[in-house]
């Protein structure tokens, strides 16, 4: 039995290191992964964002000019949907001017913003889709013009990361009176 009693005590020695090995991997990964969390946690509205573009113009309701990397791009705001104000087939639409008022007037040129893609990079206009964010105070661009009334839910999979707030903002929007929900006679729900 001797023979058996020294291999499990050599089998135990070299265990010893082996767990320390997996103890200190595992509080690595922990300390890791709870690094990642903390900064992912940025885009509540008191967090300054690390702006990738600076705006140079609104151009309606839903579509703004920025400069990302010495490049103008065109961008789709991903999600919502306001009335047509500039649309070179379609009339002004009830609440298209004070839809892309209100955009300007939460992006005014030079702001610095933060652009998040979604699944889809473009659009069938070549504009550029994203999720906006003011940089300044982390001011979801996109949920504010729903939830003010300024623009409906849009969905267009497959950029649906956001779909669910969108749908609720609009629907607190439309029971509430808010924006476009009361003042047109016929609200737009595109």
């Amino acid at each position: 039995m001797h023979p058996i009693r020294s291999e499990s005590a050599s089998v135990r020695g070299l265990l010893k290191p082996l767990k320390r090995l997996l103890l200190s991997s595992l509080l690595a990964l922990g300390l890791l992964l709870l690094a990642c969390c903390s900064q992912s946690s940025a885009g509540s509205p008191s967090d300054k964002l690390k702006a990738n573009a600076t705006v140079t113009r609104v151009v309606d309701g839903d579509t703004i000019v920025v400069l990302a990397d010495g490049v103008e791009e065109r961008v789709r705001l991903i999600g919502v949907n306001t009335p047509e104000s500039v649309h070179p087939s379609k009339p002004v639409m009830c609440f298209g001017k004070e839809a892309s008022k209100h955009l300007a007037s939460l992006l005014k040129p030079n702001a610095a913003v933060q652009l998040v893609r979604d699944v889809e990079a473009r659009d069938k206009y070549g504009r550029l889709l994203a999720y906006v964010y003011r940089a300044q105070d982390g001011l979801f661009i996109n949920l504010e013009l729903v939830t003010s009334g300024f623009a409906n839910q849009y969905t267009f999979p497959p950029n649906v990361a956001h779909v669910e707030e969108f749908r609720s903002a609009a629907a607190a929007a439309r029971s509430q009176g808010v924006g476009l929900w009361s003042a047109c006679p016929k609200p737009f729900e595109e």
